[in-house]
């Protein structure tokens, strides 16, 4: 079984440059260790719970009345978030960079986000976890196009047109402009990588997903998608030479 965890934060790959968790990735690699632990081992609740998030995918946080009060790391969150006030007062400071209302629903929905793509990601995968510390999504997509040795000609074609269609969907995820848009493109890719049983790093996603709603931000982003998928050339070419 592969978990997410932040001692195992980043695993020789690159991360977005960041040097701590925020409260959203913490709270994301926490309820989807305690979820995915329970799914591959075929726990009754947690597959359950799985199936709710997954019919839940695209809708926005709170949407949705049935998951209302399950496993979907909102909870984690609330919890994190009340542990830094605590921490702040016993040290009788003030709680860092304090978070408006908008700041704190960015928070929700992309830990939302980020634990339904999971849920549909995990679908009927039951001997491996689909949440994994170093996997950021331009890597997950890269591994995508990678090449299969030993193909023709005429299949070295049909990969040059599969992976132009790849790299079209990945530029569609990093041209969406509102968050609905965003989360229907990566539920996309998540079918792909799905397919392909290749995991991805969804408390880090969860990070990039709260950067990305605010609109200063969201370039960094792009840029952070970007570069995980070229610096993962070499990881592919090694693969395949």
């Amino acid at each position: 079984m592969t978990t997410s965890t932040q001692s195992s934060e980043g695993a020789g790959r690159p991360t977005g440059g960041r040097r701590s968790w925020s409260l959203a990735r913490r709270a994301t690699a926490s309820c989807l260790k305690r979820l995915q632990g329970g799914y591959l081992t075929d726990n009754a609740a947690a597959v359950a719970t799985v199936a709710r998030l997954r019919r839940s995918v695209g809708r926005l946080v709170h949407d949705s009345p049935t998951t209302w009060g399950i496993d979907d790391g909102l909870d984690d969150l609330i919890r994190l978030r009340d542990q830094q006030a605590a921490k702040a007062a016993q040290e009788e400071q003030t709680a860092p960079f304090p978070l408006n209302e908008t700041q704190l629903q960015a928070e929700e929905q992309a830990v939302h986000l980020a634990v339904t793509l999971w849920a549909l990601h995990q679908q009927s995968i039951r001997d491996a976890g689909m949440c994994e510390t170093g996997w950021p999504l331009g890597r997950a997509v890269r591994r995508l196009t990678a090449p299969v040795s030993g193909s023709g000609n005429s299949g070295a074609r049909l990969e040059d047109e599969q992976n132009e269609t790849l790299r079209k969907r990945f530029v569609r995820i990093g041209t969406a402009t509102s968050f609905e848009s965003l989360g229907t493109r990566l539920r996309e890719m998540v079918l792909l990588l799905r397919t392909a049983r290749i995991p991805l790093d969804y408390g880090l996603l969860a990070d990039q997903l709260v950067s990305w709603q605010t609109e200063t931000r969201r370039t960094e982003v792009r840029r952070e998608w970007g570069r995980e998928f070229h610096l993962a050339y070499s990881e592919e070419r090694d693969t395949t030479s």
